[in-house]
């Protein structure tokens, strides 16, 4: 299974990362190219343990969470359309320079090499493997990447 911390998979990412501009327009969902650049930095520095997001878990998680991650990271099967977005990920500014925010998104793909946030909770999943984590970030990641066709 593709997971954020092979190094091809990075690269292929960084590629997909680097062909946004701002005439790529959303197959789905409510975020623009920007936001949803914004979106995956946040997300991922919270996962690579970069940001003070808490990772509480609700009442859905904890009876749902274990259930969804593992069907989420036992094949290749992408992630969903229009899934939703928890509170701390939503990006209300919409405009914003997209080129600095894919060389942000870039290297915090990049940082995945060095991953060391072995005890990242997710606030719905709850306590994921090594392995989770890394099937999870680039399921999540080429969700978005898709969103917006590259």
């Amino acid at each position: 299974m593709k997971t954020i911390f092979d190094p091809a998979i990075r690269e292929e990412l960084t590629l997909r990362v680097e062909a946004l501009d701002e005439n790529n327009k959303a197959l789905w969902g409510k975020m623009n190219v920007f936001q949803m650049a914004r979106h995956c930095s946040i997300w991922n520095e919270w996962v690579l343990g970069k940001s003070n997001i808490s990772s509480k878990q609700g009442l859905l998680g904890k009876i749902f969470g274990q259930f969804a991650l593992r069907c989420n990271t036992k094949d290749d099967k992408p992630l969903g359309k229009n899934t939703p977005t928890g509170k701390a990920f939503t990006v209300k500014q919409k405009k914003g320079d997209l080129n600095a925010e894919k060389k942000i998104l870039i290297h915090l793909i990049t940082d995945f090499e060095n991953f060391s946030n072995d005890e990242f909770f997710h606030d719905f999943f709850g306590k994921m493997t090594r392995e989770q984590i890394g099937i999870f970030a680039y399921k999540h990641s080429d969700h978005h990447l898709r969103q917006f066709n590259v």
